[in-house]
């Protein structure tokens, strides 16, 4: 039974964490609830907390704007982040696979040639890819924006430390019955690595949908634009109607927030046994 003491500390430590819930949470109640608002409602000097009519035709009006059309950047993010998302994980489950049962020479030193890039930032290889994008002929086009991020160390390491984690005699036991690497990485390893894999598809998938310098480099047709850089510009063209910055900016973060709040239990687990667990 818990003392006196110990049920203080508790309730210390629920207030700590409602109130850092609160502050986490009001800048998104506050977009929300502002892009339902007027415009008179958002430059009142008195608090809305929320509108007295809910005005859905801010949504209509960010959809429909010619100089900046969000349904198209819509349309090109799903597209963008979608098939990122399906050759990362192929490329990440062949790889980690191979670094994981496979026996080559040289496989450790590789592995650890590829960790020791995660040092490197990102911005260090964008010069690179746009020359050879530009090489490619594929400047302005979807493929652009998918291709170059299209593998993840980071993934591939998370994926291998897990595929460490099953039994090494499912392996043997599959050579003895015939069964070759490729059929065995298909029929045992990937399905017990469901979690880990849906982890990977959902942080690849988020950070696909949020890239802005990388889609902002190689795209200069409005048709292959993708949300975060309709938001970019959709500022310029909005002015001073915030109601419609609020509303545009939920559009690109509702769908995120969706997600996550759907497969949170998998994202822990997922992260909890690739062995990054405390």
């Amino acid at each position: 039974m818990k003392s006196s003491k110990d049920r203080i500390i508790s309730v210390i430590i629920y207030i700590f964490l409602i109130v850092g819930a609160v502050v986490m949470l009001f800048p998104f109640y506050w977009m929300i609830s502002g892009s339902f608002k007027t415009l008179q409602e958002i430059q009142s000097l008195k608090i809305v907390w929320w509108p007295d009519e809910m005005q859905w035709s801010n949504y209509t009006k960010v959809l429909s704007m010619p100089s900046n059309p969000f349904g198209i950047y819509f349309k090109n993010s799903i597209i963008v982040s979608s098939a990122n998302t399906i050759f990362t994980l192929a490329t990440t489950i062949l790889a980690a696979f191979a670094f994981s049962r496979l026996s080559f020479k040289g496989r450790d030193k590789l592995f650890s040639i590829l960790l020791a890039t995660m040092m490197v930032p990102s911005q260090m290889y964008l010069v690179t890819n746009f020359i050879t994008i530009t090489k490619m002929g594929l400047y302005d086009t979807l493929w652009a924006q998918i291709l170059p991020y299209s593998a993840s160390v980071f993934y591939i390491y998370l994926l291998r430390q897990f595929f460490m984690q099953i039994p090494d005699q499912f392996y043997l036991a599959s050579k003895v019955d015939g069964i070759n690497d490729w059929k065995y990485l298909w029929k045992i390893m990937v399905p017990n690595s469901k979690s880990s894999l849906v982890t990977i598809g959902l942080l690849n998938f988020i950070t696909s949908w949020n890239a802005y310098l990388w889609p902002m480099m190689v795209t200069g047709n409005i048709n292959k634009r993708v949300l975060s850089i309709g938001l970019h510009y959709f500022t310029g063209d909005a002015g001073s109607e915030y109601q419609l910055m609020m509303a545009g900016a939920t559009i690109v973060v509702l769908p995120l927030i969706v997600i996550y709040l759907v497969f949170q239990k998998y994202i822990i687990q997922g992260i909890a046994r690739g062995g990054l667990k405390g």
